[in-house]
């Protein structure tokens, strides 16, 4: 079987050499974008392709404001921030994540909190978040208090794992009613749709990552996206050190933060957007190929859920054990083929060990049968 399916990986990327997980693709303007960069001498902070490209962003998304950071993890940082997370709250996350989530609560001085995901959407489940409000948690003064520590749950922060949306209706909907700010980490999902709305953009704030290994990069980058006209412009106000705007004199009237985009990183990623469209159709054509071929051989692939249209950033399947799993992750790799498990649940980090954690047996066995396999755009 694991020949079979390394072959057919082999066939999709047609290519005898070493097949990497996720390749980024540079087929547009990108290096004319970038020289131009260059012979402006705008390369910094400050620049045409950082305003366009929070402006391709605004377009493609729907939301009202896009702002540009350096990575994915500062743009959560800041949104949690923005979302009023404090030292010494509590934030609703899944165990199932990359360690961004959770480094960017504990950079606040706050504290995760772990909700199980659901099967289907490897997403935050909205039947265990509406269990755990039920039994744990109560309404003080307005606020969602955590009953057994007092501590106040200042946000929610469901992730859309592989670029599959979760039920993040259903999520909005409970925390609306405990008064808990939902803050989406769509870091992976950019281009994929719920009830056709854009991920990222159901919450009070949404964040997006532009990493070398994303769907489209600019070597690093991230966003933050939101409708709230209060929030949107102290974004932008914050992350560019909470200057006060003036032709001379450096004023600040905020401890800000020097998260704002370079010029340079935005030009690539001016260019990545004028592909995203074309991007997606390739990848779900892959994915099309990948789920027809394992239906044959009887391993569950992992598809987009009802309701959803997923950019399929990282195509997944699961298989019967983590014993099959190991196996299959040794011969694969000693073949050329890049695979990988999904990440250590964030409960079994060292640092997150005595965190808050429900039952999370759907995570544990995701965990134990999940394997990303090759996802890259496919050049013709």
């Amino acid at each position: 079987m694991y020949s079979e399916v390394v072959g057919f990986i082999r066939k999709q990327f047609d290519s005898d050499e070493f097949i990497p997980l996720h390749a980024p693709v540079f087929t547009g303007n990108e290096k004319k974008y970038v020289l131009d960069t260059i012979d402006s001498t705008f390369v910094s902070s400050v620049g045409k392709f950082v305003d366009k490209f929070e402006e391709l962003i605004r377009e493609y998304t729907g939301a009202k404001y896009a702002i540009a950071t350096t990575n994915g993890t500062s743009a959560l940082h800041m949104a949690l921030m923005l979302a009023g997370v404090k030292q010494g709250d509590l934030v609703l996350t899944q165990p199932l994540s990359f360690i961004a989530t959770c480094n960017a609560i504990s950079y606040i001085g706050a504290e995760p909190s772990f909700i199980d995901v659901d099967k289907d959407t490897l997403g935050l489940s909205p039947e265990a978040l509406r269990e755990f409000l039920k039994e744990s948690v109560e309404i003080k003064g307005g606020q969602a208090i955590h009953k057994n520590t007092g501590r106040r749950i200042a946000a929610c922060v469901p992730m859309h794992t592989f670029g599959h949306p979760a039920k993040i209706n259903e999520l909005l909907d409970l925390c609306k009613e405990y008064n808990i700010n939902l803050v989406e980490d769509a870091a992976e999902s950019l281009g994929s749709t719920y009830m056709n709305q854009q991920t990222g953009t159901f919450g009070l704030l949404g964040t997006y990552s532009f990493n070398g290994n994303k769907t489209i990069t600019c070597g690093g980058g991230g966003m933050i996206v939101t409708n709230d006209d209060h929030l949107g412009k102290l974004a932008k106000h914050l992350t560019t050190q909470a200057k006060v705007p003036h032709r001379w004199d450096f004023v600040h009237d905020y401890v800000g933060y020097n998260y704002r985009l370079p010029n340079l990183n935005a030009a690539l990623a001016c260019a990545q957007m004028e592909q995203l469209d074309s991007f997606i159709s390739n990848k779900r054509e892959l994915a099309k190929n990948y789920s027809q071929f394992f239906v044959e051989q009887g391993i569950h692939f992992i598809s987009e859920p009802s309701n959803s249209k997923s950019n399929y950033w990282l195509n997944a399947i699961l298989l019967k054990n983590r014993a099959e799993r190991d196996l299959f992750l040794t011969y694969s790799n000693d073949k050329g083929v890049m695979t990988r498990p999904v990440w250590e649940l964030m409960n079994r980090l060292p640092m997150f060990r005595h965190a808050i954690t429900s039952d999370i047996s759907n995570a544990e066995w995701i965990a134990d049968r999940l394997v990303n396999i090759p996802s890259s755009v496919r050049l013709k």
